[in-house]
């Protein structure tokens, strides 16, 4: 077992996340039950990261536009070549959950060290993130952002605050935060929704 497996096991074990072995029926009934309705759905794809953006338009988790977050969008490539094109670590930690027996072969993050409009993706093993800085975080307030070389990642550590850390470590953040990430988005998703039916010219809701 590798380290990055040994890392996501214990954290899933501590979270209680750990999904035990499928029931031998499971195989009888795609689709259904967890967790097999959470599999990366489209086909797969040997050269996932290419493109990625036209492959995996939306968050499968958070339904959220990975074009829009493309600064923060992360990629999983199973070993099946499988894919997840998630909006931001928050959700690629959701992934990597339901995905237990899954192993993935590589994960892919934006690039804020790039200049490009759109951030290119830089392997997870090859970035240095930023957690907890200054800068806004997608689906977490504590934000994790990542650079694509340590000196980019420092650099923005002094204009910024926060912390350095590697992937493993900015994953560890990532379910650290979980639970309170949930309930703020589920907050904030829920004033949202109040505003919409709060907009003017809008049918009010048939009271019985």
């Amino acid at each position: 077992m590798d380290r990055r497996e040994a890392l996501k096991l214990s954290l899933l074990a501590g979270a209680g996340l750990v999904v035990g072995t499928l029931p031998a029926h499971a195989a009888e009934c795609p689709g259904d039950g967890t967790p097999l309705q959470f599999l990366p759905k489209q086909a797969a794809d040997p050269q996932a990261h290419e493109n990625d953006i036209a492959k995996y338009p939306k968050c499968p988790y958070c339904g959220m536009d990975r074009k829009q977050f493309h600064h923060s969008r992360m990629l999983v490539h199973y070993a099946d070549n499988l894919a997840d094109g998630t909006c931001s670590i928050h959700c690629a930690a959701i992934s990597l959950s339901l995905n237990i027996d899954r192993e993935p072969k590589a994960i892919w993050v934006g690039d804020n060290a790039a200049a490009s409009e759109v951030k290119p993706l830089v392997e997870v093993d090859k970035a240095s993130f930023l957690v907890g800085s200054s800068l806004k975080g997608v689906m977490t307030k504590r934000s994790k952002v990542a650079y694509g070389t340590a000196e980019a990642a420092t650099a923005s550590r002094l204009a910024n605050g926060g912390e350095l850390a590697n992937f493993d470590q900015a994953l560890l953040a990532a379910y650290t935060d979980m639970s309170q990430d949930v309930s703020m988005i589920r907050k904030n998703r829920a004033e949202r929704r109040k505003r919409m039916m709060e907009q003017p010219g809008r049918p009010a809701e048939h009271k019985s």
